[in-house]
């Protein structure tokens, strides 16, 4: 019992400070996902983009148009939730956490960028800057770890309190190590 009161604190806590980051992020800041193509499709980079391409985050607006988005939509009085700021705010990056667009220049079939887990790119898109990732983080990139919980928490009408079985046997609503292994991109060690 009382793990499970300190992981609810835990939760809780993250889901409060995630609030906080995203109102830190500057829409006007972001770039798209068309910016981060352009070094992170190369073999020698990884291929971030193929593999966010192939991810859920990718297709995160679209999931909004099968019949389970719209059956939980329909639970809280959305009609169409491709068109609703409340689940657009987790679905499209270019509602930056919000219930209303931040930046148009980035469309919302783009669904869940590069920069909504690793922060507003236009001052640490320049190769030199990326070159030294404490470069990169002093201009704004983020550890993709703390914007997880910014969506995968209670507030998702999907939310699952038992989806994830952590090493110990307990049950929790998100495990950071489980869901990156089904999404991670690293730059391959040189």
């Amino acid at each position: 019992m009382k793990k499970e009161y300190l992981m609810v604190l835990a939760l809780a806590a993250a889901v409060a400070g995630g609030s906080a980051l995203a109102a830190d992020r500057d829409a006007s800041l972001y770039v798209g996902v068309k910016s981060c193509k352009m070094c992170h499709k190369k073999p020698e980079n990884g291929e971030q983009f193929a593999k966010w391409e192939a991810s859920p985050h990718a297709k995160a607006f679209e999931v909004l148009a099968s019949p389970e988005a719209k059956e939980a939509a329909k639970k809280l009085g959305i009609d169409d939730p491709q068109k609703s700021g409340k689940c657009l705010s987790c679905h499209a990056t270019a509602y930056n956490w919000t219930e209303t667009i931040q930046n148009a220049e980035i469309p919302v079939e783009e669904g869940v960028s590069c920069e909504a887990c690793h922060g507003p790119g236009k001052n640490y898109k320049k190769r030199e800057t990326m070159k030294s990732k404490e470069l990169a983080k002093a201009a704004g990139l983020l550890d993709a770890k703390q914007s997880c919980v910014l969506c995968h928490n209670a507030k998702s009408p999907t939310w699952k309190a038992d989806r994830y079985t952590l090493k110990d046997g307990s049950k929790a609503g998100f495990d950071f190590e489980q869901a990156y292994a089904k999404i991670k991109h690293p730059v391959p060690a040189k």
